[in-house]
């Protein structure tokens, strides 16, 4: 049970991971516009760690540099979009418009869900990376329901625990989602395999990290 090689030990490192990659994207998340950096730096660190590649922080802080610019420009196209998606539903009581806002706001986390890791995968252009993300999360939807599955878990046990436990509220945190990465990962690398063992994607992207 306690062997480095046992089903045990080894959730145990990657929850320790998890948790250790959580407070590097929480501390290189308080710019704010520093998000979309954090966020494709942690699925390309979840990534690698889970596959025994480097040192966790080093691997991080590298990922973070080099996809900063992109992920920075992506997340312009994601954040004002999700605050102007929230104001919709906290001021709008419009009924005809409840279609278009459910249509807007899933369509904003299917790319949400998945232009972070194809950033942190491949080499494109930011148009093409947004394009991609909704390709794949619209192609791939049992994928995405998945992921979406995982996060809304977690958000509603963020709102039970502020709710009814606030004193657990804190591991929540800490746990966070570079924790759920490590459960990402694994259902995005399993639907991007054909594209990265053969080099193309469905909109022929050049290249891979």
């Amino acid at each position: 049970m306690l062997s480095p090689d046992s089903g045990f030990m080894r959730g145990l490192n990657g929850l320790v991971d998890g948790i250790w990659l959580n407070v590097l994207m929480l501390l290189t998340s308080i710019p704010i516009i520093t998000i979309g950096a954090t966020l494709a730096a942690g699925h390309d660190t979840a990534r690698r760690t889970l596959r025994g590649e480097g040192h966790l922080t080093k691997t991080y802080m590298r990922s973070f540099r080099n996809n900063f610019l992109q992920s920075t420009t992506i997340w312009l196209c994601f954040g004002p979009t999700l605050v102007a998606i929230a104001y919709t539903w906290a001021t709008w009581r419009i009924l005809p418009l409840l279609i278009a806002q459910f249509t807007v706001s899933i369509l904003w986390a299917i790319g949400f869900e998945w232009a972070w890791a194809l950033q942190a995968r491949f080499s494109n252009p930011v148009g093409r990376t947004l394009i991609n993300a909704f390709v794949f999360g619209i192609s791939h939807a049992g994928t995405t329901l998945m992921l979406l599955i995982i996060d809304v878990a977690f958000a509603a046990l963020l709102v039970c625990s502020w709710l009814y436990m606030p004193q657990g509220l804190f591991l929540l945190v800490i746990l966070g989602y570079g924790s759920l990465l490590m459960l990402h990962v694994p259902l995005l690398e399993r639907a991007l395999a054909e594209y990265t063992t053969t080099g193309h994607s469905p909109t022929s992207p050049e290249g891979r990290r």
